[in-house]
């Protein structure tokens, strides 16, 4: 199988190092401000990311990082402190994002507690070298969790999606979690307004009934080296 660093570019090293996280934390209080003013995310970002010179990896991840005070507080009100017995998966989101943190590459630690890539997928996923471990590690904390049933769903477009159904639903044999993995064209929309999401896009987190943050306690119990940035 393809060994790959998901997510990895060598200038994140500079562009996030420390004298890159001091402009970004100050980008980003500039950004917040104007969020809370009502201010559009994009329209805002662009503004602030253009006076401070950022790179396109920079912006995004101010994007990411960043939102409105009141956005923060409706999204904790509908944060899970204990997993149901049924999770809904945003397939995806969630096998990438722990792939990259396998591979030592960036992620960025949201002001809503999630932990967040830049890895991007736009329509195109191999089956790499972590994504055996990055299943694995998912399932194993389902099960630890007691977690009854979990539906992941994948986006259909998106190609080898069905590779990777087929890699999970193996994997997931014999494990006393129910596991079922679904194709489906429109996975966002599918996930607005259901309980027990669990995915770190901030759309999806705006729109669902409840969520619970597995991500951030796989990566932080099973994967303590990743590469975290903090930038708040």
């Amino acid at each position: 199988m393809e060994i790959v660093r998901r997510g990895y570019e060598p200038r994140d090293a500079e562009a996030f190092g420390p004298r890159g996280q001091t402009v970004l934390r100050g980008a980003m209080e500039e950004l917040r401000f104007l969020l809370n003013r009502g201010y559009e995310l994009k329209s805002a970002s662009t503004f602030i990311c253009n006076h401070h010179l950022l790179s396109e990896r920079q912006r995004l991840a101010l994007a990411r990082v960043v939102s409105a005070d009141a956005a923060l507080e409706a999204r904790r009100n509908r944060e899970l402190a204990e997993p149901p017995e049924v999770l809904i998966l945003d397939g995806f989101n969630t096998i990438i994002t722990l792939e990259v943190a396998l591979s030592g590459s960036l992620l960025l630690e949201g002001m809503d507690g999630t932990i967040r890539d830049l890895a991007g997928l736009r329509g195109t996923y191999r089956v790499v070298d972590k994504t055996l471990r990055a299943a694995d590690l998912l399932l194993d904390r389902l099960e630890g969790l007691g977690v009854r049933r979990a539906e992941i769903l994948l986006d259909r477009q998106v190609s080898n999606s069905g590779r990777l159904r087929a890699l999970l639903l193996e994997r997931a044999e014999g494990r006393s979690t129910e596991v079922r993995v679904e194709l489906d064209p429109q996975v966002d929309r599918r996930l607005y307004g259901l309980p027990g999401v669990v995915t770190a896009d901030a759309i999806i987190l705006d729109k669902c009934e409840s969520w619970y943050n597995l991500n951030r306690r796989i990566i932080r119990e099973s994967v303590p080296e990743a590469w975290v940035v903090r930038l708040f």
